[in-house]
């Protein structure tokens, strides 16, 4: 790669290519959203999430900042900010990664394999340690009313269509999905 910004550019291609639905802001290629869901056989199965990607100047040699704008139940994601906790992303990036490897690799094992002993969110971390069962409930409940399509921002013309979606396509309605934190 030549620059940082051609490195950018390329791989920002290579996951509107692949699979994912990718929404940018503004005319810049360091600020998106990207719909993400849950891996399949998990108990995220089902849930779909609007990640939001902002990648610094020094991208691929800086990590990219991940956030789940609707909300997710997660030992390693804030349940208010969106953030993520991942070695991978925050402490262990390495230039070699791309953005398919956030999307395909890092968040579907984050999903698949919470570390408890490291968390963002202290409340699931503590009910994953203590009852596995309601853990898991807990989770499906969010799934349920926190990540459906359209709390992504996915219309039901984009959930049936294999084309590209429109650049009209743009009031996903975020204000609504952020909503007060549950008692």
């Amino acid at each position: 790669m030549s620059s940082p910004s051609k490195r950018r550019e390329m791989d920002l291609m290579k996951l509107m290519m692949s699979d994912y639905k990718v929404e940018m802001v503004n005319d810049g290629m360091q600020e998106f959203f990207v719909e993400f869901r849950g891996p399949t056989e998990s108990i995220y199965q089902g849930g779909v999430w609007r990640v939001r990607v902002e990648l610094p100047d020094a991208y691929p040699y800086k990590s990219p900042s991940i956030g789940f704008i609707n909300k997710i139940y997660h030992p390693n994601v804030d349940e208010m900010s969106g953030s993520v906790c991942l070695d991978v992303i925050n402490q262990t990036w390495s230039p070699m990664f791309d953005l398919v490897n956030v999307f395909e690799v890092f968040l579907p094992q984050l999903l698949l394999y919470p570390n408890p002993s490291d968390p963002l969110n202290g409340e699931a971390a503590a009910l994953m340690m203590r009852d596995r069962s309601a853990y898991e409930q807990k989770v499906k409940e969010y799934c349920e009313k926190y990540a459906k399509p359209e709390d992504a921002g996915v219309t039901p013309e984009d959930k049936s269509s294999d084309e590209e979606p429109s650049e009209d396509e743009d009031d996903s309605g975020d204000e609504a999905i952020l909503g007060n934190p549950d008692p």
